[in-house]
């Protein structure tokens, strides 16, 4: 009785170093916008995964494929680098596609593990676009640095998000 007491009191004194041992959460952001255009206007900027011109962040779209499951892109960003993406989904009907990010230096954008999807929702003459992508920090071990923590990816992605999404209400609503 005793050893088993002992074996379960060094159990319960080790759980909070397992606990604390877990690594990075994913992470989630979620951004809409409505804009005062047909769906089928608002797709027909955003339904070509070969092209992000629209998005203020990226110089360059250089791809493959289409909008064929498995087609590849390359974001080169204004500020430098890229992004290497793939698509994953792609429902023009339903005016969706999904997309993931295949490597990246997270000196362009702090996050690993990157997946996204991208919905444009008719609401009468107006649409409702959803940009929804989940991820892990730059830094998959404990104690990440401030550039590479979960806050800095957060920020990143919700940045890239509302400035595309803005951009894109800007070109569609004529503003």
């Amino acid at each position: 009785m005793v050893r088993l007491f002992g074996s379960l009191l060094a159990l319960v004194c080790l759980m909070p170093l397992t606990a604390s041992a877990h690594g990075p959460s994913r992470q989630k952001v979620v951004e809409t916008v409505e804009i005062n255009a047909p769906a089928d206007k608002v797709w027909a900027v955003v339904g070509n995964f070969q092209d992000m011109g629209w998005h203020p962040a990226f110089k360059k779209t250089e791809g493959t494929g289409g909008n064929d499951v498995g087609a590849t892109r390359t974001l080169t960003v204004e500020g430098g680098g890229q992004i290497h993406e793939k698509l994953t989904k792609y429902n023009a009907e339903g005016k969706m596609l999904g997309y993931e990010i295949t490597e990246v230096d997270v000196k362009v954008v702090p996050v690993t593990n990157y997946s996204a999807t991208f919905t444009v929702t008719p609401d009468g003459d107006k649409s409702k676009v959803e940009w929804k992508g989940a991820f892990y920090r730059g830094y998959v071990n404990n104690d990440p640095p401030p550039e590479l923590s979960d806050e800095a990816a957060v920020k990143a992605i919700t940045g890239v998000y509302q400035s595309g999404l803005a951009a894109l209400k800007k070109k569609l609503e004529g503003g």
